[in-house]
């Protein structure tokens, strides 16, 4: 059966909708629920504080929930916008529902971690509540930064003209695009949880370390976006790099294995980077003389596992420029 364009059109828009929502709603699902699993615990453990725990609890699953309310911002895009009536359509809406929707896994459940952290914190010190709300929302809110990075790539795939550009191998480094930060930012939303909450942890345990906590907890939180900005820059450059016109198959199929590499090739590094992070910072909550060994320890850690997502790039890199 013959599909005119506009049948492939509303395919791509449906398949990307759902695929933006599906994948979406399976982090912030994930977080809310240890962050609800975590407040139990505490409110076991110090039913007094009860009200305060709850409020916290719903502080941190409303942060977990925002990566999946960006899918489905884009979910709903895909289905009810009028898009234009070219042949490289289907591939731009494929790839922006499929970028946002794995672009919110990691970041949902990375929420997580330091949204239960705080509640279980709340009930072994109640009198640096406050501090460990204010420690929630910051590592919270740096794990839903690789999330901001896949919306940012969704809205410019949606909002781009790219008909303007040769078919073949535009199709290609659009979905390539898409897929680079929509895997590359899973593992750099995890990662940043497992930092913060520890950080969390740490000032429950010895709140007169709150302030060291808290920097080196954000210090270790950037080393583990890097990945998920290796893999932006790519996207960028599949998105905006004019590609001569080829009907061979290996030029388009180099730009789709570039994104590929880059998005998968991001998410073991920045979990990597979370684990070291998360036990210095932990160790850090427990050993405050010795912050400097830690914070050093920590980024040497960091930078060994920070190497195989370079090692990503340089592939990525070689493909869309060299071969």
């Amino acid at each position: 059966m013959a599909l005119d364009i506009q049948t492939w059109i509303k395919v791509a828009a449906f398949s990307g909708g759902g695929m933006a929502m599906g994948f979406g709603a399976i982090g912030a699902a994930i977080g809310e629920g240890l962050t609800a699993a975590c407040a139990n615990e505490a409110i076991g453990r110090n039913p007094k504080l009860s009200g305060d725990i709850f409020k916290s609890m719903l502080v941190g699953q409303a942060i977990a929930e925002s990566a999946s309310i960006f899918a489905l911002v884009i979910a709903m895009m895909l289905l009810f916008t009028k898009f234009p009536q070219n042949t490289m359509t289907p591939f731009v809406l494929m790839a922006a529902g499929l970028c946002m929707g794995l672009g919110a896994i990691g970041s949902g459940v990375g929420s997580g971690f330091p949204a239960g952290a705080a509640c279980k914190g709340m009930a072994r010190q109640p009198r640096v509540s406050g501090r460990l709300t204010t420690n929630m929302l910051i590592g919270s809110a740096v794990c839903q930064t690789p999330a901001i990075f896949s919306l940012v790539v969704a809205f410019i795939l949606l909002f781009t003209d790219f008909s303007v550009r040769p078919f073949s191998p535009t199709w290609a480094a659009i979905l390539g695009a898409g897929i680079s930060s929509g895997f590359g930012a899973i593992g750099s939303g995890l990662g940043g949880g497992l930092v913060a909450e520890a950080s969390c942890d740490g000032v429950a345990r010895q709140p007169e370390t709150a302030t060291p906590v808290t920097n080196v907890m954000l210090l270790g939180q950037a080393v583990t976006q890097t990945t998920a900005i290796y893999a932006l820059l790519v996207s960028f450059i599949l998105m905006f790099k004019s590609f001569p016109s080829t009907d061979l198959l290996a030029p388009p199929m180099a730009l789709l294995s570039a994104g590929i590499c880059m998005g998968i090739g991001a998410i073991g590094p920045a979990i990597g980077e979370g684990f070291a992070g998360r036990s210095a910072v932990a160790w850090i909550g427990r050993n405050q003389k010795h912050i400097a060994d830690l914070t050093r320890l920590m980024l040497v850690g960091q930078a060994v596992a920070e190497s195989t997502g370079i090692y990503s790039l340089v592939i990525a890199l070689v493909l869309i420029f060299v071969v």
